[in-house]
């Protein structure tokens, strides 16, 4: 959530803040602002801010005729105050600008005092208290590296911090606890960002601030220091993301090109398995093996898009390893007292591997005695991998649309992939059917292409449902989260109202809901359930409801009246529910189209949900 850019060079730097600032509209944000130094003969710090689109912060930067070799930026998605002007970063206390992601706890504490000191209030967001310390601080002498580390550790929260001061031209500094933040080496120029989308034009070289960070970042160099002050030495790394992977090309949305590009990471997250013949337990790390053959179940923690992955594995997990497994929402388990086994494996599932409820999961997880942890993530050196024991990247490439598409499918693959290393160490998966699994996972990019190419008929779905106002989805069994991914997918870009239930749950209440007016998504492959699913649409169609099903083109039923059909080419097994997840994708995507919502950055919500 909101996004941070800074940046120190010999050139001009506003260009690279505002470039920036576009790359991070996807985390999602209703406000944007740039500070930089202003210097004509006398250091002064420039601010412009507005609510909306950075384009319009953008269009008034150039107004001003804003150019600085010093400045940072921020977009900010509303916590403590509206969305107004004033509450918009970077917030300044007399020569002293930062921007701040995260939520400061103890904000009401620090501003009686501030108060009390003298300090007047602008804003209603906790960040300003952050503003005015560093100011008190500097004023009582520190530097301007000194008054951070004084003031973070005055703050109870979360946050990443990039500040810049008219007393200290030739630097800024940054902190970081509990949200992303990572340092961009340059040559003669150096960068801070809350992701490296954001300064990829310039470098690829990072350094990943770690818990308790703070950074002195100049044009020549950057020095760290750990928790307790000390300087301490990152490892630098090389980004894989690429400009061109953040480029449109000939898609009109950036989810439609992610949904396009499912065969592709797909393909690249299960290589190594493909390239072994088999599934090896080093595919989730050097010690895999010794973790995973003494464990007795599996608890997975996560949040959205990735909790509906989850409730899918726990149906291959039970089924072909042969251990049990609970699935939990991140954010009520972190909150209530749960009973922990020690010998059950905690795996957590995160796209950007910062999100902050499933991190606090994994910490409580272990504060209650759980030694064996998995991540499953897509973002390398992230947060959550780097607290996890074994870890499981997606390879799905960077992912920009708010809704998730590749992300969840390719956490679907390496789930799947779990359950087959864990079935074989567990003694529930023989020879034979470890190659019968590879080669159903050898098709699987070649049948998500397929389920691809029904775009079209999807998009003339998409008309009906778009002058709709709810719709309900159906599923059985390894499919009913995918039911639920498909109503989360069209509440997120449509705002339509949707619900999904298991099928079989329909007589127990959502069947008051349906009528002529009630579109109904079924999700009906031709598995062992699909007899019990066509019982449960008769429900559907003795109320007066029109169904919408996907299925296979080996499903034996037609077409009728109130009952459209769209088939994908053939039953993908075991593998089924990646497949049918193209279609509930498609359907969101040309709905969002025909009722003209902003398919990429939807209302309210944010890509990399780092507060709580």
């Amino acid at each position: 959530m909101c996004g941070i850019v800074g940046a120190i060079a010999d050139r001009d730097v506003v260009p690279v803040l505002i470039e920036g600032l576009k790359r991070l509209e996807y985390r999602g944000y209703d406000s944007s602002g740039i500070a930089v130094l202003h210097d004509a003969g006398q250091p002064d710090i420039r601010r412009v801010r507005r609510t909306g689109r950075v384009s319009e912060m953008a269009t008034a930067a150039a107004a001003e005729g804003f150019d600085s070799v010093l400045g940072i930026g921020h977009t900010r998605w509303a916590t403590h105050g509206g969305v107004t002007e004033a509450n918009a970063h970077p917030h300044i206390s007399d020569g002293v600008a930062l921007v701040h992601n995260g939520i400061i706890e103890n904000h009401e504490e620090q501003r009686e005092k501030l108060r009390a000191l003298g300090y007047a209030f602008e804003s209603q967001t906790d960040t300003e208290v952050i503003a005015h310390l560093m100011h008190h601080h500097l004023k009582g002498g520190d530097s301007l590296l000194g008054a951070l580390q004084r003031t973070v550790k005055e703050l109870t929260g979360a946050y990443a911090l990039a500040v810049i001061s008219r007393a200290e031209p030739e630097h800024f500094v940054c902190a970081r606890m509990g949200c992303p933040l990572l340092v961009g080496l340059g040559e003669g120029e150096n960068f801070v960002a809350s992701d490296v989308s954001a300064i990829v034009s310039s470098t690829r070289r990072v350094i990943f601030l770690e818990e308790g960070d703070t950074a002195d970042v100049r044009r020549d160099g950057v020095q760290v220091y750990g928790h307790d002050d000390a300087p301490v030495q990152r490892d630098v790394h090389l980004s894989d993301v690429s400009l061109a992977s953040l480029e449109l090309g000939p898609y009109r949305h950036y989810m439609q090109k992610e949904i396009h590009e499912q065969p592709r990471a797909l393909g690249d997250t299960i290589e190594a398995a493909i390239d072994a013949g088999g599934f090896p337990a080093e595919l989730f790390g050097k010690d895999a093996e010794a973790v995973l053959s003494g464990i007795e179940g599996i608890q997975i923690l996560a949040c959205g898009t990735s909790y509906y992955a989850g409730l899918t594995a726990r149906y291959w997990i039970e089924s072909i390893a042969g251990l049990p497994c609970s699935v939990e929402i991140a954010s009520e388990y972190r909150y209530r007292a749960a009973h922990a086994n020690p010998k059950h494996l905690i795996v957590t599932i995160s796209q950007s591997g910062e999100t902050l409820d499933t991190m606090e999961a994994l910490k409580y997880a272990k504060s209650l005695g759980h030694t064996h942890t998995l991540s499953i993530c897509n973002v390398p050196e992230s947060a959550i991998p780097r607290a996890s024991e074994l870890v499981c990247y997606t390879r799905a490439g960077a992912e920009i649309g708010v809704a998730s598409t590749k992300a969840f499918t390719t956490q679907l693959a390496a789930l799947f992939q779990l359950t087959v290393v864990l079935g074989k160490l567990h003694g529930h998966v023989d020879a034979a059917q470890e190659a019968d699994y590879l080669e159903q996972l050898r098709f699987l990019p070649g049948s998500v292409q397929h389920a691809l190419n029904m775009e079209p008929q999807i998009a003339a779905w998409a008309e009906r449902f778009a002058r709709k106002s709810s719709a309900l989805f159906l599923g059985r069994g390894l499919h009913y989260p995918i039911a639920l991914e498909g109503a989360l997918k069209l509440k997120e870009i449509t705002y339509i109202h949707a619900e999904a239930y298991p099928a079989g749950e329909l007589k127990h209440g959502p069947l008051a809901l349906v009528d002529e007016d009630m579109p109904v998504v079924v999700i009906a492959p031709n598995d062992s359930l699909l007899e019990k699913v066509k019982s449960n649409m008769q429900e559907v169609r003795a109320r007066g409801g029109e169904l919408f099903v996907f299925t296979d083109q080996d499903s034996n039923f037609n077409e009728s009246e109130g009952v459209h059909v769209i088939r994908t080419p053939r039953h993908a097994g075991v593998l089924s529910p990646v497949v049918h997840t193209i279609p509930v994708q498609l359907l969101a995507y040309h709905t969002a189209l025909a009722r003209g919502t902003d398919v990429d950055k939807p209302r309210n919500l944010a890509k990399s949900v780092t507060v709580e």
